[in-house]
């Protein structure tokens, strides 16, 4: 014999009855409901059916739940109202369009000024972010598999179902290398002399257009850079870049963000406004909690 379970009872018969448990009358239940009085009176029936036992007393003068039935109704409201109450929010949403949390992937550090953002997110919108690390190397998919609603990664972005909707502003870049290296006996370097150091570089599933805008292959004039060691995040490669082996080009804002007395920085000429972050998602997900994400940020920039 089949235990009848949870799942074959309809929403219809709970509904059916919590409604009936107020109204005590199936004339007045079937017209709240909108139903016939004999499809109310099918619905008790079959909930009474998988249940087991009665619910409900009829008679030709009055309608009262029986004892198992009044019980039954107090344990049943309180879920049937929260669920109730989460469709309405679900829906309501959904006619909106709203979520009420954003997840937002990062390559990097995530810096004050952004944080502000996404305080003023919630404050004027209700939408929470949640943040997400994601490998050095691989900044596009978590995004692309959906696990993620937008990211916020260096650029450039040529994949085609992926929009930037914010770009941040562009940055210089730097050579960090330890502390001594002979190197930093020059004041600047000029972006040929990046063929003396041994650049660290992204190592992950990004493509290759990406990886080579994050660590150049060759100088302008051709001459090959030596990169023979990957990294998949920005502490990984500071701790490799102070043992002396290994330099890492960062943007400004990593070196303001960043203090360690074992490395020293030297600017690169040529390489100025070469770095920059964006806010990205999928297209076809654009949302309004993305596009006022990206308007509180251009107005955190401008401000």
């Amino acid at each position: 014999m089949r235990v009848p379970t949870v799942n074959q009872v309809h929403l219809q018969q709970i509904e059916c009855l919590l409604t009936l448990a107020d109204e005590l009358h199936f004339g007045r239940t079937a017209e709240r409901l909108g139903y016939s009085q004999s499809r109310a009176s099918q619905l008790i029936a079959s909930l009474e059916h998988r249940v087991g036992a009665r619910l409900v007393q009829r008679t030709s003068r009055r309608v009262a739940l029986t004892r198992l039935g009044e019980q039954f109704v107090r344990e049943v409201r309180p879920a049937y109202q929260n669920l109730a109450t989460a469709f309405a929010h679900a829906r309501e949403r959904a006619m909106r369009g709203a979520l009420e949390e954003l997840r937002i992937g990062f390559t990097g550090m995530v810096y004050e000024e952004i944080t502000r953002t996404f305080r003023a997110l919630y404050e004027q919108h209700g939408v929470t972010v949640h943040t997400h690390d994601l490998p050095l190397g691989s900044p596009f998919t978590a995004l692309t598999a959906g696990e993620l609603d937008a990211a916020i990664i260096e650029l450039p972005v040529h994949e085609p179902d992926l929009t930037v909707g914010f770009r941040f502003p562009a940055q210089d870049q730097f050579l960090v290398v330890a502390r001594g290296h002979p190197l930093t006996e020059r004041e600047t370097l000029t972006a040929e002399e990046l063929a003396e150091i041994d650049l660290l570089h992204r190592e992950g599933d990004a493509p290759d257009y990406w990886k080579t805008a994050r660590t150049p292959l060759t100088t302008p004039s051709g001459t090959p850079i030596l990169s023979t060691t990957g990294i998949t995040t920005i502490q990984q490669g500071l701790a490799l870049a102070a043992t002396g082996r290994h330099g890492m080009l960062v943007c400004r804002p990593l070196i303001e963000h960043s203090s360690r007395g074992d490395l020293d920085v030297i600017p690169v000429e040529g390489l100025e406004a070469t770095s920059q972050l964006g806010l990205v998602w999928r297209t076809e997900h654009t949302s309004p909690q993305l596009t006022a994400l990206a308007r509180l940020l251009d107005e955190a920039v401008h401000d």
